[in-house]
């Protein structure tokens, strides 16, 4: 008998014990909005540095297009030593590179946010495109 009685106080225990142990659907409810709650707070500071990635690079390159504009600025004041052949070709590449500097700015300003992936894109090609005008500009110099 009293191995019997052991036998039911340990299960009742045993069963005290797993049933405690669980979460009711109260908890697990309150469990699962915690969740939501640092889901969206991890997701809008994620979204806040994808935005703030664009404002900063939409300014270090609006500094390089101004920065062409200068240069160019000042090849349209040397083209007045150039001789008259070359003037018009010099005058032509000047044109050129002025509008493509303009076409540069207009699609950094057009740009609208699309999404990481779109962004990631944009700004590689981007940057590529900035560089080779660059190079054409300090080529222009050097000819």
């Amino acid at each position: 008998m009293k191995k019997t009685i052991v036998a039911i106080i340990a299960s009742a225990f045993v069963v005290g014990a797993v049933l405690t142990s669980c979460n009711t659907p109260a908890e697990k409810v309150a469990n699962a909005q915690d969740n939501v709650v640092q889901a969206n707070k991890e997701l809008n500071d994620a979204n806040q540095e994808y935005l703030t990635d664009i404002d900063n690079y939409k300014k270090e390159q609006l500094a390089k297009i101004e920065a062409n504009n200068q240069s160019i600025a000042e090849y349209n004041k040397r083209k007045d030593n150039k001789k008259i052949e070359a003037k018009s070709e010099y005058n032509k590449k000047i044109a050129d590179l002025e509008q493509e500097n303009a076409d540069m700015k207009k699609k950094l300003d057009d740009y609208k946010a699309e999404g990481k992936d779109k962004w990631e894109i944009f700004k590689e090609d981007f940057s590529r495109k900035m560089d080779e005008l660059g190079k054409s500009i300090k080529n222009l110099s050097a000819k």
